[in-house]
Formats: structure tokens, sequence, C-alpha cells
């Protein structure tokens, strides 16, 4: 997986933001977009958490590999760094988009908008209304209701691969969230509604860490619901919900990712990871650029992404997922039909 071949850390403070604006430049010398720079603001649990903000670092870096575009980093340790990061690169005036990754940068995008009024900004996850604000929202509960579905069948099947297997006697799947919002929710939410559509028998359990960075806390959470019986844990966790991949290991049960292929991007439990739920905030990071790139960047718009337009998927894992029943895959994608034909009414709070 590619990683960041430059960064700088974001820790505390803001300072030296605007000094490192446009030290660094583009691989392409003759791409289009040489003369494009963008700001990358990540959500809290920064990048490697080979997830979310991994995710939208791999938008910018197809951009830089295609336009020759350049960017910078900010990795803001918490919530209230946000509002410094997003100020500093827009009063550098140095950097034709800033991106916003994450439903929590809203309050502070929603003053930076309007204080820096000719400097574009993107945001994901949430909806920023102002003029110079295109924001991205997906639909989560969706996905999240295929990968219950999937849970939902595979706990009442005697299913072995990999490192892991279920116990048929017990029907009972696990949720980790991370930290307790109205986006984790409407995950948590779609989840058990797709169970309860597969397996109206079957019992959910769901616990909140309370954090996006705590990879012990995720992994104790996870164990305690397998030890419960949980055959499936499906986590939207960030970096946390490696943890819950550690649990499914030792406990030799099954987890499903979120946000990217984590069957790939964490490899080194890909013999538990029956699924991921795959956000593709790549293809909005790199779509927003674009757009910068072609003279078409439109504030002011809420763009929607979801099933129909694969921005919402249910990837099997690489190593195990062939092994899961056809009959199972099957029930899998003729659900995701009848969501995108209006068949499935999928809730999107708890």
């Amino acid at each position: 997986m590619v990683r960041d071949r430059r960064r700088f850390l974001y820790g505390t403070g803001v300072a030296g933001l605007t000094a490192l604006a446009g030290c660094v430049g583009g691989f392409g010398d003759e791409g289009e977009g040489e003369d494009t720079n963008v700001g990358m603001v990540y959500a809290t649990g920064g990048l490697g958490d080979d997830s979310f903000n991994d995710m939208a670092q791999q938008g910018v870096l197809q951009a830089e590999e295609e336009f020759g575009v350049s960017f910078d980093e900010a990795e803001p340790g918490s919530v209230g760094d946000f509002d410094g990061a997003q100020r500093s690169f827009a009063e550098s005036g140095d950097y034709d988009l800033v991106s916003c990754i994450g439903f929590a940068q809203e309050d502070a995008l929603r003053e930076n908008a309007e204080e820096y009024s000719d400097q574009n900004f993107m945001i994901v996850d949430t909806v920023v209304e102002a003029d110079n604000v295109r924001s991205y929202v997906f639909d989560e509960p969706a996905g999240s209701f295929l990968v219950g579905t999937l849970a939902g069948l595979l706990t009442d099947t005697e299913f072995a691969a990999g490192d892991g297997e279920t116990n048929p006697d017990e029907s009972t799947v696990g949720f980790v969230g991370g930290e307790e919002s109205p986006l984790i929710e409407s995950f948590h939410a779609g989840f058990e509604a797709g169970v309860e559509h597969a397996n109206p028998d079957a019992e959910v359990l769901s616990s909140y860490v309370g954090d996006f960075n705590d990879t012990g806390g995720g992994q104790e959470t996870a164990r305690l619901m397998y030890e419960s019986g949980a055959d499936i844990v499906f986590h939207a966790a960030g970096r946390t919900g490696v943890g819950v991949f550690q649990a499914a290991e030792s406990e030799g049960r099954f987890a499903i990712g979120v946000d990217d292929d984590q069957s790939m991007s964490q490899e080194d439990y890909a013999d538990v990871i029956v699924s991921s739920m795959v956000k593709r905030v790549d293809e909005a990071v790199f779509t927003a650029i674009e757009s910068v790139i072609d003279d078409a960047f439109e504030g002011g718009e809420v763009e929607e992404l979801g099933l129909e337009d694969d921005a919402i998927e249910n990837v099997y894992g690489q190593s195990i997922g062939d092994e899961i029943p056809d009959e199972i895959t099957e029930e899998v994608e003729s659900t995701r039909q009848q969501i995108i034909d209006g068949e499935i009414e999928v809730p999107d709070e708890l």
C-alpha cells in the first residue's frame, strides 16, 4: 500500500505550517496540475490508520501521480486543533484547495469558510453550507446494512476459513464503534438492521470505545464480544479497529473492516477479515482536486455517494472471501440491488 512519501506531523500546535507550504513539489514536472497546491487536514487518529485517513491520502497521491499536484498535510491531534490547521493553510494563500477529512471539522470549517471566502474547501462526511465549500457525504448505513446481512447469514452457518471459524450454535455478532456520534451511530443502525433483515433471531452486541486511536481498547472490547458468543465483529472505529482484528485472530473468529479493504491494508489479519465496508474517500478527494485543476470546482454543493455508484461497497476479504458459500454472497448481492431499487429502506439512526 502506498504510504506517505512526505508529511509533517501536526501535534499540538500549528507553528511552522506556513513555512513549509510550497517547500515540496509534485513529482510530475509536466503535469497539468503542476501549479495546483492542496492542503490536507486529516481526522484525529492521523495517517497510518489503514482506514479513513489513509484512504483520503490515496486520493491526493493519485492526483499527484496523474496531474503533478503538490500537497502538504496536517494531522491535528485533537478536535481543538482543526481550526488552526485549516486557518494556517487558508491564511498562507498558497493552496488552491483545502481538504478537510471528517465530520469533526464541521464547526471549524463553518467559521473559516466565512472568514476566508476566496479559499476553496472540501469536506468529507458532513455538510457545510457555504459558497466556497463542496461537501461529500456517503451512504454508510446502506453499506453497513450489507455487511450486517453478511454477518447475520454467516453466524448461523458452519463456516471455517483462514484462522477463524463460526459456532453455528450461537447466533451472535458484534459492532464496535470509535467515538459515539451521529455518523458512527449510522453505521451501527445500518449494521443492526442488516443483521435483523437476514437473521431476525440473531443477537447484536455493541459497544463504543470512545476513541478512534485506542487499539488496546478495541481489542478488549471485541474480545469480550467473542467470549460472549460473537462469531463476527464489524468495526467503525479507525485505528481502534486494529484491536478488533487482533481479538478475532486470538479468539479464532472473524471480523469485518471499514473504509478501506482492510484484508489488504491490514494483511497480517487477512485470515480473519471476511469483508470490508469500503468507502471511497479517495475518490472524493481526487475528484475535488480534479475539479480545481479543470477550473470546474463548484462550492455550495453536496455530493451524495452510495451503492449505486460503487462509492460504498462490500468487498470480500482477499484471503478468505472466496470461501464464503455462494448462497450467502448471492443473498448479499440481492440485498444490495434491493436497496438500490428502493425495495429496502435502511435506517440511519438507532
